[in-house]
């Protein structure tokens, strides 16, 4: 038997066991409810966010990634894998965001799974040898991957294609606006520069104008030596930066030992790969917490 079946009757064996123990997928899931909707697996929550508010009423959709993890730490369950195998379409942002998918579809055996890599047409960032896979945070590029999603909709559903067609313009109405809104308050300010923790906002910045430091790389969870530390405290000085941006699902400890070092505050600039707990229990989406970041970045360049 060749590998990659040895794989896929690994998998039917635990997800039959998963059933018949009643086991859920990690997150607190209990997979698809229903057979009369598109049944859309996501892996972070932009990629959520972006296909209800396109899909509305005529998919049921899970994101795999639950609230208050962050997505770099990852692992797909049983459950996940057994849901991939029942879906018919599965959203991905792309870009070297999600490192378990090339391996997830390759255990697969679900042939009617549909693929959708939202920003593969989206123009990249490149840091050294990796690419910023941080694509949503630009609002131009979340237009156009919201854009891959409808025609995605659109294909497997031709019957409502009128419907993810209008939802897909009012959304695109409502991003638009934010855009401008991001344009016309980031205009006359004081300083350009941002000093954060990960080096997620290259795109953001790029749009409007501004620089990011960042503490380390792309890489959420690193932590920087000794060197970097006295490199970004010096930084911080002689540019008199104010604010050090964390995240809110990783550690503000190396943020606050700057924010110490310098005389500065600490401040969330959320590179929105994830919710938070109480976030997802508020109703928050994409376009408030951009509009939050928005306000973080105002007063810090002030």
């Amino acid at each position: 038997m060749r590998r990659r079946d040895k794989i896929r009757c690994l998998l039917t064996v635990l997800c039959l066991i998963a059933v018949g123990t009643g086991c859920g997928n990690g997150g607190g899931r209990s997979g698809f409810q229903t057979s009369d909707r598109l049944s859309v697996v996501t892996t972070i929550y932009p990629m959520y966010d972006f296909a209800v508010q396109i899909a509305g009423d005529k998919a049921e959709i899970i994101n795999l990634v639950p609230a208050g993890v962050e997505p770099h730490d990852f692992e797909l369950s049983t459950g996940d894998m057994q849901m991939l195998e029942q879906a018919d379409l599965f959203l991905y942002n792309g870009a070297g965001m999600e490192p378990f998918v090339d391996k997830t579809l390759s255990a697969l055996s679900n042939e009617d799974l549909v693929l959708v890599e939202a920003a593969v047409k989206v123009d990249k960032l490149e840091n050294g040898h990796r690419t910023d896979p941080h694509t949503w945070l630009s609002i131009r590029n979340a237009i156009q991957e919201c854009e891959a999603i409808k025609d995605a909709f659109v294909g497997l559903d031709v019957r409502n294609a009128a419907y993810y067609e209008e939802n897909f313009e009012a959304y695109k109405k409502r991003l638009e606006a934010l855009a401008e809104q991001y344009r016309s308050e980031l205009t006359d300010l004081a300083t350009d520069t941002i000093v954060v923790s990960h080096e997620a906002f290259g795109y953001l910045c790029a749009d409007y104008g501004l620089k990011q430091e960042a503490v380390e790389g792309l890489t959420a969870e690193s932590e920087p030596d000794s060197a970097r530390m006295k490199e970004i405290v010096d930084f911080c000085r002689e540019k008199n930066i104010k604010v050090i941006f964390f995240e809110e699902l990783v550690s503000p400890k190396v943020a606050q030992t700057i924010a110490d070092e310098v005389g500065a505050d600490t401040a969330v600039l959320n590179p929105i790969e994830g919710l938070t707990v109480e976030q997802e229990s508020e109703g928050l989406d994409y376009i408030g917490l951009m509009q939050e970041n928005l306000e973080s970045l105002k007063k810090a360049l002030k």
